[in-house]
């Protein structure tokens, strides 16, 4: 079997044990640049396809006559079009990798980077200046985190960690599940009134966009802050704008947006009370290893003539 990995932008996959283990059976090419369009995939059975950066349409699908399977990491597969998968006989199998530890570590880091000024005072520094900010620490606050799965359970840990009380919200949400988790289960809008910091780890949905609106902004304290490294659409952006804005919540430290990469001269990107990376929060060592095992896993069980995992 050929198997191509697909934007290996951080030149991550060469080394790890999981192409290491898949190279005993089946010959791997990794491709660290784009590839420019499907033509450079001729001849190869299977795609190893890294998260959402390469666009699986009808039209390249089927400019892929060789491909057999595409083993898909993460959790989501949006960008490919299953009907003309199906129709040509290719497996979507799912590659998740588990969940992120890097996107719930970001969440903290965010948070502590925008209560404690670390961006600005960072730049003051550098330009000759010493500022004596007196800022805000996690212990003691109240922390709510909105989508308690696998990356808000690993969230609420590090927060309680850090001393902080956790509350959560999900659709589902049972008292006795919270409790499991090591939080407290709150109604949505109870816990927007009731949290210091507001961390976002709900999945992306027709229910859960706009989740965060103009009268669920409204109701957090002019303290509170926001964090969100899930999906940008959760929050309704001109909105949050707004209240940024208007001084209405204490700030906001986002990694996902509506538009990625974030346009140029956006209004975030001139407030101050905001902290912006450039959705980081995946893209590890650790990440990109359990995603190399979970490829492999998928392949070789392919290759063995086992089921494997599929996203339909």
């Amino acid at each position: 079997m050929k198997v191509a990995i697909l934007d290996d932008i951080h030149h991550a996959y060469e080394g790890t044990s999981g192409v290491r283990r898949l190279r005993e059976r089946a010959e791997v090419q990794i491709f660290t640049s784009p590839i420019g369009g499907p033509a450079a995939l001729r001849g190869f059975d299977a795609l190893i396809a890294n998260r959402e950066r390469t666009r699986f349409t009808r039209e390249w699908l089927a400019q892929l006559p060789d491909v057999r399977i595409i083993a898909q990491t993460g959790n989501h597969a949006h960008h490919i079009d299953f009907d003309a998968a199906r129709e040509r006989g290719i497996i979507v199998a799912r590659a998740s990798g588990g969940y992120s530890v890097g996107a719930a570590e970001l969440a903290i880091g965010l948070a502590i980077a925008l209560m404690r000024q670390i961006p600005s005072s960072d730049a003051a520094v550098r330009r000759g200046e010493w500022p004596a900010p007196s800022t805000r620490v996690l212990h003691g606050k109240v922390l709510g985190i909105v989508g308690l799965g696998r990356i808000g359970r690993h969230v609420a840990r590090l927060g309680a960690a850090f001393g902080m009380r956790v509350i959560a919200w999900s659709p589902r949400l049972t008292d006795a599940s919270a409790a499991e988790a090591g939080a407290g289960r709150r109604e949505l809008d109870a816990l927007l009134a009731e949290a210091d910091v507001v961390s976002l780890h709900a999945s992306l949905t027709p229910a859960s966009r706009g989740l965060i609106d103009d009268r669920r902004l409204r109701l957090m304290k002019t303290t509170s802050v926001l964090v969100n490294t899930s999906r940008g659409p959760l929050v309704v952006e001109d909105a949050l704008v707004t209240a940024l804005s208007e001084h209405r919540l204490g700030g906001a430290a986002l990694d996902v947006f509506d538009q990625e990469p974030l346009p140029s001269g956006h209004p975030l990107t001139a407030l101050p009370n905001v902290v912006l990376t450039p959705h980081i929060g995946w893209p590890t060592d650790e990440g990109y290893a359990r995603f190399a095992d979970a490829a492999c896993d998928v392949l070789l069980a392919y290759l063995d003539g086992r089921d494997v995992p599929r996203f339909e």
